[in-house]
């Protein structure tokens, strides 16, 4: 028997409680009540969800509500279990865990199928399916797959970090040719040991990194978004009351580029929520452009013109009969006339780096998943809003639409000069795209700074579910094994510069 655990838990969770939520599985195949209540308690323990079986699955983190996912379907003890992108829609403790889980089954002999987009999962597998067009183009162990690097550029697939790194460095000498590196504690190892000898550390890159390292975090451009003591209560004085956001303040200022971070069930999303209207605060105020969105008699129409959201899936905002349509839905309700409407549309697709010919009178529906992405973002961006929220916008992408995502982000930035707040559990994106960040751990935000500044403490970051940039993290492992990187490292580029000057 197969079982499958899907890319979203909450479409997998059925119940209002987690250990009936277990047993549904158990039930559906008709074994007897004892036997089903000593499945739910081994695949609860086997998940390390036991002590939560009594709660409401809706109240989990996103990597728990996963973890009870997995539970369900180890409860009716498959021989096979296919994970079907488990880990695309959590942050990184979230994602450990749920590859940790799934490498202990296979080692009590469960077979694994990991569908995935992330590279760097496959590296402990056994075997890599590379698929393109429907067809098996590779197949083989992952040492085999990784020495055909070119060709797994050209299908849109990027290198896990330790082989990319590795390849860097023999291209620029500091390494001999040899078989890719897969486990960025070997490669650590074999640098550590090519470097002895030479300057760990160069004064030009030294001079240069150290000077970004102390860039300020502090905005200068007056404030377009004021957040003052902002705490918002779900289900207050109720059994499941949660304070989701407490005693927030921040600015945000004109033309700048800021991410959230944080743990599921921090409060980032909740956060944003706010600065439209969406959600009003329990206490505190929310000022947009001058506008208190937050006040009880603000105008959805004003809102809307200050604020645009993008949600995590934004294809999932389409809804109109074309394309045109679609995107001309947001300033129709804002009353702008018809002719600017269509001068808008034009733009927002010109925005997105799409054809208005191609696409103007096509069904959303017909088109591929990146471009519904496009067309969704698009909407948004024709209601000329100054400010563009983005919840999580790469989720679930493979690495090809991944990076064209980012790009698109990137050019709208430039573009248009507007205001961008990004969510992410991408260390990596917001290292490359943000001009500061604010870390969010139980409603409350506990640190704030540059990109180099929020990761020079991986520690903290990590003791709140959260983790750092790789190049980061892999600079912090050779400082640990003697061998000290100037600044902050934050991307792969820079430490291919600092190893080989």
């Amino acid at each position: 028997m197969a079982g499958m655990v899907f890319q979203n838990p909450d479409n997998q969770l059925v119940s209002a409680v987690v250990e009936d939520d277990v047993a549904f599985g158990p039930e559906n195949l008709g074994l007897p009540r004892d036997e089903i209540i000593d499945r739910i308690r081994i695949s609860l323990e086997a998940t390390g969800m036991y002590e939560h079986r009594k709660m409401a699955p809706h109240l989990l983190s996103g990597g728990q509500k996963q973890r009870v996912a997995i539970a369900g379907v180890v409860a009716m003890k498959p021989d096979i279990i296919i994970f079907d992108e488990p880990t695309a829609m959590l942050d990184p403790e979230g994602r450990a865990e749920a590859l940790e889980i799934a490498a202990r089954l296979n080692q009590e002999g469960i077979t694994v199928l990991l569908i995935t987009h992330f590279m760097e999962e496959t590296v402990g597998s056994d075997r890599i399916i590379i698929m393109d067009g429907g067809r098996i183009c590779m197949d083989g162990p992952p040492r085999d797959i990784f020495a055909r690097a070119e060709e797994l550029k050209a299908l849109g697939l990027k290198l896990p970090f330790a082989v990319e790194l590795a390849e860097g460095l023999r291209e620029k000498g500091v390494l001999p040719p040899g078989e890719p590196v897969l486990v960025e504690a070997e490669l650590a190892e074999t640098v550590s040991a090519e470097s002895r000898g030479l300057a760990s550390v160069r004064r030009g890159s030294t001079e240069r990194l150290a000077m970004a390292s102390l860039g300020s975090a502090s905005p200068s451009a007056a404030p377009i978004i004021t957040v003052d003591r902002l705490s918002h209560t779900y289900n207050p004085g109720l059994a499941y009351e949660t304070h989701a956001v407490a005693d927030v303040s921040f600015e945000i200022s004109t033309g700048e580029y800021v991410a959230i971070i944080g743990h599921t069930g921090s409060g980032k999303s909740t956060l944003i929520q706010h600065l439209n209207g969406l959600l009003k605060p329990t206490e505190g105020t929310v000022t947009v452009g001058g506008v208190n969105v937050s006040a009880k008699g603000a105008t959805t129409v004003e809102m809307r013109k200050k604020i645009g959201m993008v949600f995590q899936y934004p294809e999932y905002q389409l809804f109109e009969e074309t394309v045109y349509k679609d995107i001309a839905f947001g300033p129709n309700n804002l009353g702008v006339p018809e002719e600017e409407i269509a001068e808008r549309v034009k733009e927002a697709i010109s925005l997105v780096n799409m054809d208005y010919d191609e696409i103007a009178e096509r069904s959303p529906f017909e088109l591929s998943g990146g471009q519904k992405r496009k067309a969704a973002i698009a909407g948004v961006l024709a209601m000329r809003p100054e400010v563009l929220v983005l919840d999580e916008p790469t989720a679930g992408l493979d690495p090809r639409s991944h990076e064209e995502t980012l790009e698109l982000i990137e050019s709208i930035h430039e573009r248009t000069g507007s205001t961008i707040v990004i969510v992410s559990h991408n260390m990596d994106d917001v290292a490359r795209l943000a001009d500061r960040i604010l870390v969010m751990a139980a409603g409350r935000i506990v640190k704030s700074g540059t990109p180099r500044e929020v990761y020079a403490d991986e520690e903290i970051l990590k003791s709140i579910g959260l983790g750092v940039p790789k190049a980061t993290s892999f600079a912090g492992r050779l400082a640990r094994g003697g061998l000290h990187l100037p600044g902050v490292i934050l991307s792969t580029q820079e430490l291919l510069e600092a190893l080989s000057q």
